[in-house]
């Protein structure tokens, strides 16, 4: 057994607490996943995991011991990264965590030109619309909307996205379009609820920032649901301009307010300050703030 590779698959059991998630991360059987395992504690001579039926707990010879593969895998990693760039050669494996909506659109095409260029770097792209944690589900990059919570992660803006109004010209032949923000109040608005307060929109008019109360009968934390919805003719939503796009293209819907917009949402590249970013990561970030607009 090469121990580098016992090492990866230790960490993965940890990590997913489940020889069998660890092996699926992986790539490999779960009855490897557990030879390599079982030959690494042989080797070192050291219990490094209780096994139940259930899941795996580190022992206390494991928590040191995997706290430390973890930190040698990462310099691994970027010997060998720093190998491939004098080669001019990316290869490798990164994995990713972004929310669902933009991630299974605008980052695929982001990332399926960044792999045409790169065809021996292998992408693991985990999609969820609640922040993943980087560190406990090894996770080499995420793609994550702000603002950031967590000021214990690096994060790299890639760019500031529009968040815009938006009805059917339906709705609005319905119920008549509002002439200004304050109008909204008077309208069923679809609101996002992932913002910091989501029942009050902010616009800038005449100069001066504005906080307009809202309300209405479908509430979404995803932004292409709001978009969708609001396409159908259900009320007017705002959402950032990537999820209202192809509604936008095809008439369903339209923008409002456009010279009273007052809010952006900006997209970041995260990753933990204890990580030694590989060329091949270092080299995605780069290419992921080129292509993203």
């Amino acid at each position: 057994m090469d121990t580098i590779e016992g090492m990866r698959v230790f960490v993965a059991v940890t990590r997913q607490r489940s020889f069998t998630a660890g092996a699926k991360q992986l790539e490999i059987s779960t009855k490897l996943a557990s030879k390599y395992v079982r030959q690494l504690e042989e080797r070192l001579e050291a219990q490094l995991l209780h096994r139940t039926t259930r899941s795996v707990v580190l022992t206390e010879t494991g928590e040191a011991y995997f706290t430390r593969c973890v930190s040698l895998l990462e310099q691994f990693d970027e010997l060998e990264g720093l190998v491939q760039t004098k080669q001019s050669e990316l290869a490798g494996t990164i994995r990713i965590a972004a929310p669902t909506g933009f991630g299974s659109t605008h980052l695929v095409d982001a990332l399926s030109s960044f792999q045409l260029q790169h065809p021996n770097v292998t992408v693991q792209l985990q999609l969820a619309d609640h922040n993943v944690s980087i560190v406990e589900e090894g996770i080499d990059l995420a793609i994550r909307f702000g603002p950031l919570n967590d000021s214990s992660l690096i994060a790299r803006k890639l760019i500031d996205m529009r968040l815009v109004v938006i009805a059917s010209p339906d709705y609005l032949r319905q119920h008549g379009e509002p002439k200004d923000p304050h109008g909204l109040s008077t309208h069923n608005c679809l609101v996002r609820t992932k913002g910091t307060d989501p029942m009050h929109w902010d616009f800038c008019i005449d100069g001066e920032m504005v906080s307009i109360k809202v309300s209405g009968s479908f509430h979404s934390n995803n932004p292409r649901a709001v978009a969708r919805m609001s396409s159908l003719g259900l009320g007017i939503g705002m959402c950032p301009l990537y999820a209202a796009q192809p509604h936008l293209e095809n008439g369903e819907l339209q923008v409002l307010f456009e010279n009273e917009e007052a809010d952006v949402m900006s997209l970041y590249a995260v990753y933990p300050p204890s990580r030694h970013l590989t060329a091949r990561v270092r080299t995605l970030i780069d290419h992921l703030k080129a292509v993203i607009r």
